[in-house]
């Protein structure tokens, strides 16, 4: 199997106090989650997750940004992290903390949307950071498409390097491809995951990214290997 474990990271800008402080909450945010009784626990994510038939009709709305800290398992919250580790430093290194904040919530924001556009009568909670996560993603391969993204052959522990571009356009591509599989189909029959949420949370993170390559980037921001 493969996984990501790292990118090249820029040589100077913003510490990216903002991308760990997210990744600390969600932890945090977890750990309490698991120690709620099981009813208490399921109660927490009907409160705090966003509901489509309830967004709808716009009823909860700032559950939006709740559920973008909620997560339904450990495998789900390492999921998410690794990605947030690896990619969201070098954006908010180049556009700032405020921004960075603005944008990782609009991000979470927009994928929850885009969700409730496909399924606007779903009674399913949608929860965790992957919308907010696929933003950012999307903007790393505007703003760094030739960073080179780690990757960890688990069979045989070997690491090698694929372009920044190749990687994060394979997993939207797949991301696409499975959301318009489930086109039609109830939450329930479209394995429960938010393929939409992830599809506009990229393709919000692309138009963001264009923003932020013309307006922020500079030349002395260089990725180091």
């Amino acid at each position: 199997m493969l996984f990501p474990i790292g990118d090249d990271n820029i040589e100077r800008g913003h510490p990216a106090v903002f991308s760990y402080l997210f990744f600390a909450i969600n932890i945090g945010v977890f750990i309490f989650q698991t120690t709620l009784p099981e009813g208490a626990a399921a109660g927490f994510v009907e409160q705090y997750g966003a509901i489509p038939a309830e967004i709808s009709r716009g009823i909860d709305l700032q559950t939006l940004f709740s559920s973008i800290f909620l997560h339904g398992s450990w495998m789900h919250l390492i999921g998410n992290l690794l990605y947030l580790w690896i990619f969201a430093d070098n954006i908010e290194a180049i556009i700032g903390h405020f921004r960075f904040v603005l944008f990782y919530l609009a991000g979470g924001l927009m994928a929850g949307l885009a969700q409730v556009v496909i399924s606007p009568d779903s009674g399913i909670p949608c929860i965790g950071a992957s919308g907010a996560i696929a933003a950012v993603m999307g903007a790393y391969i505007v703003m760094f498409p030739k960073s080179r993204v780690r990757m960890l052959f688990l069979l045989f522990f070997s690491v090698f390097y694929i372009p920044a571009w190749v990687f994060l356009g394979i997993w939207f591509v797949q991301q696409l491809a499975s959301g318009l599989g489930v086109l039609g189909l109830s939450a329930e029959d479209a394995g429960g995951i938010a393929w939409w949420a992830h599809i506009g949370g990229f393709a919000f993170g692309l138009f963001s990214g264009f923003y932020f390559r013309d307006r922020f980037m500079t030349d002395r921001y260089i990725p180091s290997a």
